[in-house]
Formats: structure tokens, C-alpha cells, sequence
């Protein structure tokens, strides 16, 4: 069975770091394109940053630029996202997406919370 599953959130005060991880399994995770996506409560789901199969950085939001940066392990079947100093504004519902022409997944989801 096809998942992804996301870990590495949690409370972190402002200026802080966390590393979100994404485990794939069951479909052919160096295809895929990975990107990460948020959600916070009342707002709009945002593309947060990407990473080509390849490895290759994409999709950078002008809100996080400088301060998160996606990257991945094919061999490992692992994408991450390093989130560096770290602002209330960045809390949020994180997920990982995996997409490759018209074949998509999702997990479900990892809590960031940014607070003091």
C-alpha cells in the first residue's frame, strides 16, 4: 500500500529549528516530485518548497525563502524539510506531497507550532 507519512513536528519557540521528515513506501518514490505544504486554521493551503526527483530545489515560497529548504534521499526513500529560524506565522498543518504526471499522495500530516 502506497503512503507517506510525516514526523519531526511539534513546539518550537520563535528563532527555533525543526526537521520535518517524510518516509515513502509502496509506489516509486525517485520519480515523484516532493513538495511540502501547510495549512494553518482560517487560511489557505500554501506551497511551502519542493525538490525535483533529482534533488533539485523548487517551489520556494517567498515566506520561507532563506529559511526552509527541501531535500530528499532516494535511496532511503526520505524527503525533509529543514525549517530554520522559525516564526509564529509558520504554524501550521505540514504535509508531504508526491507527485509524478497524474499519480499523487499525501500523508497526513505533521503539527508545527510555533510559539513562546
Amino acid at each position: 500500500q502506497a503512503q507517506l507519512v510525516e514526523s519531526g513536528g511539534g513546539l518550537v519557540q520563535p528563532g527555533g529549528s525543526l526537521r520535518l521528515s517524510c518516509a515513502a513506501s509502496g509506489f516509486s518514490f525517485s520519480n515523484y516530485t516532493i513538495n511540502w505544504y501547510r495549512q494553518a486554521p482560517g487560511k489557505e493551503r500554501e506551497l511551502v518548497a519542493g525538490v525535483s526527483s533529482i534533488g533539485v530545489s523548487i517551489n520556494i515560497a517567498a515566506s520561507v525563502k532563506g529559511r526552509f529548504t527541501a531535500s530528499r534521499d532516494n535511496a532511503r526513500r526520505m524527503a525533509y524539510l529543514q525549517m530554520e529560524n522559525l516564526k509564529p506565522e509558520d504554524t501550521a498543518v505540514y504535509y508531504c506531497h508526491a507527485k509524478w504526471f497524474r499519480s499523487i499522495y499525501e500523508g497526513q500530516g505533521t503539527q508545527v507550532t510555533v510559539s513562546s
